[in-house]
């Protein structure tokens, strides 16, 4: 008696063969690849790269003086130009009995006491987590974004008076909220200056700005061969472009809060560039 012939059992065509090892090798690749949790947490923790940071800071000096000019318009005292608001706490004494306003100079020590602590803030945030961290400049210029936001918002809402035509009395305390929060962002400004290595834009300071530029030896030096003048005289002129455009938005509107709008915009749209920002590059020795 014949037995039929056994054959082998097919384990599928070709085309099948190749499709298992196709997703065989996917599933490989994605065990491999981190969640989407870690990859963002080591995206967070990378350092930036400081190349152009300069154009950072010369943004937020535009900011300072759009948001000074705004906040003198209606108040009488700066948020970032603390010289100005020195000035201002020491002619109070001898002025209090002949001025109109005798307590305006409590304005003015207000912004500094909150300056200084905004300044205590941001430097001990920049050395806990890392001055050049990722996750350090998200943190900071989004905290700023959020006070500037804050602040307009209270002000549209009627909680502080945002018409600078009625703004006429020597001080009413509920001034004092947005002079102080405004005064505590400010101070992330020079701190981040100085955390990314170009401590020459301060971007709330003039007066040792201008000296730096006058007293410049190479001031007269090519374009191309004093970068750090440059960037004293764009930021000089960026405060002052700041201030004009501040003024003119306060002559049309009549209000303070549609400047502060435009700078929390602004350092939203900064805070989101320091996401993207590209990494150090680690040079191999």
């Amino acid at each position: 008696m014949t037995m039929p012939e056994s054959h082998p059992q097919s384990n599928g065509s070709p085309d099948q063969r190749s499709d298992e090892s196709v997703s065989t090798e996917e599933g490989r690749l994605r065990q491999k690849r981190p969640p989407a949790s870690d990859r963002l947490r080591s995206h967070l923790r990378q350092e930036v790269n400081t190349d152009h940071a300069d154009l950072i800071m010369l943004t937020c000096s535009f900011i300072s003086g759009l948001v000074d000019s705004t906040i003198y318009n209606a108040y009488g005292t700066f948020v970032s130009m603390q010289t100005g608001n020195t000035i201002f706490v020491g002619l109070g004494p001898s002025t209090s009995r002949t001025t109109s306003k005798p307590y305006g100079w409590a304005k003015s020590l207000t912004s500094i006491v909150c300056f200084c602590l905004g300044c205590l803030f941001f430097s001990r945030l920049a050395r806990y987590s890392g001055p050049l961290r990722r996750v350090t400049l998200v943190a900071s210029f989004a905290l700023q974004s959020v006070i500037i936001m804050v602040v307009a918002a209270i002000i549209q809402a009627g909680v502080v008076n945002g018409a600078l035509d009625t703004i006429n009395t020597d001080i009413m305390w509920k001034d004092e909220v947005p002079i102080s929060l405004l005064s505590f962002q400010a101070a992330g400004q020079i701190i981040g200056s100085r955390a990314l290595g170009v401590s020459e834009i301060p971007s709330v300071v003039l007066t040792s700005m201008l000296c730096d530029i006058a007293s410049d030896p190479n001031i007269a030096a090519p374009l191309t061969s004093n970068v750090k003048r440059n960037r004293r005289a764009l930021a000089f002129t960026c405060i002052l472009v700041g201030a004009i455009v501040g003024g003119y938005i306060g002559q049309a509107t009549g209000r303070m809060q549609f400047d502060l709008w435009i700078a929390g915009g602004i350092k939203v749209l900064i805070t989101m560039a320091w996401f993207f920002w590209p990494e150090k590059r680690v040079e191999l020795v």
